[in-house]
């Protein structure tokens, strides 16, 4: 079972704290045992026989029991609790591992709203199963059992209803979770689909304004939450019924040992004690079945859990990275494309074909053409978000597949399309590619990108707070901060990809113009839709539906290329850029 394996697995380190368990549930069971028996002697020897000597000794016995029961149950519920939060701390852990392993293609597979559900609320199901199992696994089988020998020593006579009510409450149980199985693999589906409404709303908040889509996103999340609503209040029915069920279970046996042993007490056949012991044997037999029931009760909702984690587990990233250096760190920066071919899984054609060209140290290589022409996927190879099907991608020479995360991220530096701040302060965020930089070199490439003036006049400067995804900044800022975080890493190669479209062409052009000093000799490749930012590039690639239509400098382009002949005359005259 999925479940099992999974907890097993992740339990090991832990196995002096599960012993420490056993051993203090064990103690705290055997002692609650014996004291019905105790508490009979008291009845049939103390009080019958008027006997205070023997009341007094047996009542210190009780006592000096009593605390060894209560202090060995604390101890148990303490080692089983700091187990069960370390083995939720690894599994969460190893979940967060996993996801932040696998590429693109995986992630998007899954879905960010279901991936965020099963690091949390599913491993926080499997977490509460292991400790309810280490708190009652021991006390729960040991009561049971030696709950019936001990209450057999009182009495066989009345022994038939040990064996009428047990079974009756386990078929009860047993049917019940065998209801619940499948409506806890529903919620959590449900939950998902709650989490990706409610995420999507959040994220575009600005979107859902503008257009006045309000009631609308009101009814999508009110749909999804209705949906999660119905399946809960399904479970919640069966809760419902699952515990009056066992309370009258647990009423019927009480009364039906009063009835035939009160019986057996006035023919003399049992005395009163031994009556009241067998009662209270009965009850702890009862009372240990329903803890397993509340157990049980939890095990269909993580076995659901541990199988959607388990999922996300075997799930093997397509980009394996070497854990270890095998090739030396390139130290130029010269990217090559060899006919490279890329399609995403399910799509009809490759959205790149036969890619081939160089980009030099030094030099500033531009990619342009028409909206999903494939620009941002071959930017996104190169410090492989993706893996070519067909061809490679190299740097100095070196594949990019045999280069490990911590060397690619040394020598890549990527300001994506859509720039993501962390929640943080500017300063954090600047220092997200290189944790040792200075105060001045975070001022230095605020000031090449544009952005010291707007973090000068902020009243903490680089200490000013930046929420989750840079919401409390405009578009503009973002990116600039984005460029900033790529210079202060420092990187031999530089990508950019539409990173200036939220600048106006003043800012634009003395970026660019900064720039040119602060990358120096390391490569640089910018995709860019507007034309007047990738004038001045050294090589200008055309890309049109996933193939290179041209390339050469903005002039040689302008005299021969068609399709960069149509660019540039959607967004300026000729005679203005020529």
């Amino acid at each position: 079972m999925v479940l099992i394996s999974l907890v097993l697995r992740h339990a090991r380190p832990y196995r002096g704290w599960i012993v420490a368990v056993f051993v203090l549930q064990l103690v705290s069971t055997i002692a609650a045992l014996y004291l019905p028996s105790l508490n009979a002697l008291i009845i049939d020897k103390g009080v019958a026989q008027g006997d205070t000597d023997f009341i007094w000794s047996t009542g210190v016995r009780m006592l000096l029991v009593c605390l060894v029961q209560v202090a060995t149950a604390i101890g148990g519920i303490y080692c089983g609790a700091r187990t069960a939060m370390a083995i939720g701390r690894d599994l969460r852990r190893e979940v967060y591992r996993k996801v932040d392993s696998l590429s693109a293609l995986e992630t998007g597979r899954f879905g960010t709203a279901t991936l965020i559900t099963r690091s949390t609320n599913d491993v926080q199901q499997v977490q509460m199963l292991v400790l309810m199992t280490l708190n009652f696994m021991v006390s729960t089988p040991i009561m049971c059992i030696g709950g019936i020998v001990m209450a057999l020593r009182e009495d066989v006579g009345l022994s038939w209803l040990v064996w009428v009510s047990v079974p009756v409450l386990f078929a009860i149980v047993g049917f019940l979770v065998y209801l619940l199985m499948p409506l806890f693999r529903q919620m959590q589906d449900r939950i998902d689909g709650i989490n990706s409404v409610l995420r999507e709303q959040i994220v575009g908040i600005r979107v859902v304004r503008a257009f006045v889509r309000e009631p609308f996103e009101s009814a999508r999340y009110e749909k999804a939450n209705e949906s999660l609503t119905r399946v809960s209040v399904r479970v919640g029915n069966i809760f419902v019924l699952m515990f009056p069920v066992i309370m009258m279970v647990l009423h019927l046996a009480t009364a039906a040992v009063l009835w035939f042993g009160g019986q057996r007490v006035d023919a003399g056949d049992m005395q009163v004690g031994s009556l009241t012991a067998f009662l209270q044997y009965l009850l702890q037999i009862l009372m240990a079945v329903m803890m397993g029931v509340f157990m049980v009760m939890m095990i269909p909702r993580a076995v659901v859990c541990a199988e959607r984690i388990d999922e996300v587990l075997a799930t093997d990233s397509t980009l394996k990275a070497p854990r270890e250096a095998t090739v030396p760190t390139p130290t130029r920066g010269i990217v090559e494309f060899r006919n490279v071919t890329f399609g995403y899984p399910g799509a009809e054609r490759p959205v790149l074909d036969n890619i081939s060209f160089t980009a030099e140290p030094g030099k500033v290589t531009a990619i342009v053409g028409s909206t999903g022409s494939g620009k941002t996927t071959l930017m996104s190879l190169i410090p492989r978000l993706y893996d070519p099907q067909v061809g490679s991608v190299s740097i100095d020479g070196v594949p990019v597949a045999d280069l490990t995360r911590e060397q690619m991220s040394a020598v890549v530096g990527l300001v994506p399309q859509k720039p993501y701040l962390f929640t943080g302060t500017i300063a954090s965020n600047l220092r997200f590619g290189r944790a040792v930089a200075t105060d001045e070199e975070l001022w230095s490439a605020l000031r090449v990108a544009q952005g010291a003036d707007f973090v000068r006049d902020k009243t903490d400067g680089l200490e000013s707070s930046i929420a989750q995804g840079g919401t409390n900044v405009s578009g503009g800022q973002r990116q600039r901060l984005s460029i900033a975080r790529a210079l202060v890493a420092q990187p031999r190669i530089y990508l950019f990809d539409d990173s200036f479209s939220a600048l106006d062409v003043s800012t634009d052009a003395r970026l660019r113009a900064a720039l040119g000093d602060a990358t120096g000799d390391a490569t640089v490749i910018i995709v860019a839709q507007r034309v007047s930012t990738i004038m001045e590039a050294d090589q200008i690639i055309v890309i049109d539906d996933g193939a290179i239509v041209g390339r050469g400098t903005h002039d040689e382009l302008i005299e021969s290329n068609e399709t960069y002949q149509e660019i540039v005359e959607s967004q300026l005259s000729v005679e203005g850029v020529a």
